[in-house]
């Protein structure tokens, strides 16, 4: 897969994955750009690492899932790190 493909696919994962949490998730089209990104590149690995399937082509239902799985778990993961701490 290219590396504008490559964006595309983060960008739309992670703007699915801010769809499917619930809650009010910061950040713009860039920060969904780099949850995207980096959860396809985490939900690759894990592919990969567990299922013995990769995200090589675009328009592959398993790319798609595993973009989108990887997103949902970055985007917790940074939910838990950048939580709202009460003030005293």
């Amino acid at each position: 897969m290219g590396f504008i493909a490559f964006l595309l696919l983060g960008l739309i994962a992670g703007a699915i994955a801010k769809a499917i949490l619930p809650g009010k998730q910061g950040g713009g089209w860039i920060a969904t750009l780099l949850l995207g990104v980096v959860g396809a590149l985490l939900g690759g690995w894990l592919g990969g690492l567990l299922f013995g399937v990769d995200i090589n082509e675009f328009f592959s239902i398993s790319t798609w899932l595993l973009a989108i799985g990887g997103s949902l778990i970055v985007l917790l993961i940074w939910g838990l790190i950048t939580g709202r701490k009460s003030r005293s």
